[in-house]
């Protein structure tokens, strides 16, 4: 066991001094990663500053009938939420899929966004990482990396995102509300994670002392339906071989709002741009679907053994948004 301090803050500005005055400060929610990650080795904060205590444990309407979620609600919470389950159902079918029961209890919705990537790599302090110590090389490229990206991966790393959640609110436009020293600021959940480049030890855009306060939900769009379905290797409590989460709403026989966004694929959830663009206004048919997903999935770039990913993903999303336009057409 390595030392470490402990603080438990009273308020959100005290844990922001505190996290930005110590330089190997982590903050502290439900501790599911990151307590893993100190047994490990992989983690070893000089100072553990515990956010669980304070009045970030509440969900409430925006007044354009948005969410606010606080940083610290607890999955299940959030997954039982009722307006979450009728306004944002892809949402809460993410976190249910994300975890086992007990997991859920004690996971924070800041720390799910937080949560390091599953690489065997990373989590081995006996092997070489880039993630873990830059510079060290990236053995998962030539090694076990079945599991692993196929889009937006470097030379430097092809770790994937863990988070289930994380890829339902990048389709539902959630943003991140972030404390820290130099005040508040939001970012927008598809722009919160980074794609390893050069840098890979950097999974997110936060700053060092910047505290997650909340995720901000727009409103549901009137007419439009949601879903998040995810491939994995056994029936529970696995992380996503690929998983899909879709947004879709049918106008006059002609897509009007859709969103994609896709996870196990990449370092972050991958919204899917290119697809959205070319299905917006058009017919909602499956050679539509198809042909979108397909001019999406042009940029990935499997290694040896994950090139199944590419395949799987793509009938995923065609399948779930055919089953979304069959549900915009009975509604």
């Amino acid at each position: 066991m390595k030392p470490f301090a402990y603080l438990r803050p009273t308020s959100v500005a005290e844990a922001v001094r505190a996290g930005a005055g110590h330089p190997d400060a982590h903050f502290l929610g439900g501790g599911t990663n990151l307590v893993d990650l100190m047994k490990l080795g992989v983690e070893s904060p000089g100072l553990l500053v515990d956010v669980g205590r304070l009045s970030l444990d509440r969900m409430t309407r925006t007044a354009d009938g948005g969410l606010r979620i606080g940083a610290t609600v607890r999955n299940s919470d959030l997954a039982a939420h009722p307006d979450v389950r009728s306004g944002y159902p892809a949402l809460s079918q993410a976190l249910l899929a994300g975890a086992s029961g007990q997991l859920r209890n004690t996971a924070t919705t800041g720390g799910n966004l937080l949560q390091r990537t599953r690489c065997p790599y990373f989590q081995d302090v006996s092997k070489p990482c880039n993630k873990r110590v830059p510079g060290s090389g990236c053995p998962a490229r030539e090694g076990t990396h079945r599991d692993l990206a196929v889009l937006g991966h470097s030379q430097h790393c092809v770790a994937t995102n863990p988070s289930d959640m994380a890829v339902a609110l990048a389709a539902l436009d959630a943003t991140v509300q972030l404390y820290g020293p130099e005040g508040e600021r939001t970012v927008p959940v598809t722009d919160f994670h980074r794609l390893p480049g050069e840098n890979p030890d950097q999974d997110t855009v936060i700053r060092p002392g910047e505290l997650i306060t909340e995720v901000v939900l727009p409103p549901p769009s009137h007419g439009s339906v949601s879903l998040y379905r995810k491939a994995r290797d056994r029936a529970s409590y696995a992380f996503a071989l690929a998983s899909v989460a879709a947004v879709l709403g049918v106008r006059d026989g002609h897509v009007g709002r859709v969103s994609l966004a896709f996870g196990g694929l990449a370092h972050r959830p991958w919204r899917a741009r290119v697809a959205e663009d070319r299905l917006r206004g058009v017919p909602p048919t499956e050679d539509a679907f198809a042909r979108a997903v397909d001019a999406e999935l042009e940029a990935a770039r499997p290694l040896r053994d994950n090139a199944f990913k590419v395949g799987l993903a793509r009938r995923m999303a065609v399948g779930a948004l055919v089953e979304l336009t069959t549900r915009t057409e009975s509604a």
